[in-house]
């Protein structure tokens, strides 16, 4: 079946790797996988044999039509949706469950931030994303992004196999990487917190002082506190862990 470029489809051919990303969204106890994006079914097929059921999230009206015919008899539930828009707790009526997915580069962000403030929580995320992505989340002090600090900051964070764009058909312009998010019960710092951290990322190649200055707080003010609890004054938002941005937001408070 031909792609539709402008849904980010990719078909996934490589099996061993296909059984992999299978193999690490395993849960002890866990019977059922919600899998986003099924596509052709390449993916489906390794989850079947892993879980009791699979509840599959396609959005591409053809690919959900046709994709039951693929698996007579086994426990699928297929729905034409945008998981974007899908109410997760109509979906999951008995949990605990874990995702699985090939997503669209595209919509990485919102389908991860999605799954992590979901009312009832994947025991586990496994997601096929482009490489670059993947980094950036499972970034360490010096590399930090924003999106890291989000993500780091609900869930433990591994990455998973190097997938190269030459396993796809049609192959996209990138490599991929597969990305494991095991979700916390609670945030590890409160999201009020990185309100602060957004203003540090304003303008990223400015250092902290600047990006974080007002006229309540100069930039005196700052790399005085900076400084007072063993930041470098010269660091850039990038440089600051999750701790680091709760103690300063405390410090402000």
């Amino acid at each position: 079946m031909k792609n539709k470029k402008s849904l980010g489809q990719h078909w996934l051919k490589n099996r061993a790797i296909l059984d992999e990303i299978a193999d690490l969204s395993i849960v002890p106890s866990v019977e059922t996988c919600l899998e986003i994006g099924p596509g052709l079914g390449t993916l489906t097929s390794s989850l079947l044999r892993r879980f009791d059921k699979v509840i599959a999230i396609e959005f591409d009206t053809n690919l959900a039509t046709n994709l039951p015919k693929s698996f007579p008899g086994k426990n699928l539930q297929v729905i034409n949706d945008d998981i974007l828009s899908i109410d997760l707790e109509k979906i999951i009526q008995n949990p605990p469950y874990v995702v699985s997915g090939n997503i669209p580069y595209y919509i990485t962000s919102p389908i991860v931030r999605k799954l992590l403030e979901a009312p009832v929580k994947p025991a586990k995320i496994v997601l096929l994303i482009q490489k670059e992505v993947a980094e950036r989340i499972a970034a360490e002090p010096g590399d930090y992004s924003l999106l890291a600090l989000a993500v780091q900051n609900l869930a433990e964070v591994e990455l998973g196999p190097l997938v190269p764009a030459a396993e796809f058909a049609p192959p996209p312009k990138v490599d991929s990487q597969v990305i494991v998010l095991t979700p916390f019960s609670e945030p590890q710092i409160s999201p009020k917190c990185l309100d602060l951290a957004r203003r540090g990322f304003a303008s990223p190649r400015k250092k902290l002082c600047a990006n974080l200055s007002t006229s309540t707080y100069p930039k005196p003010f700052w790399r005085e506190l900076l400084t007072k609890n063993g930041i470098n004054p010269d660091s850039r938002a990038e440089d600051l862990s999750l701790w680091d941005w709760e103690t300063l937001y405390q410090e402000t408070q």
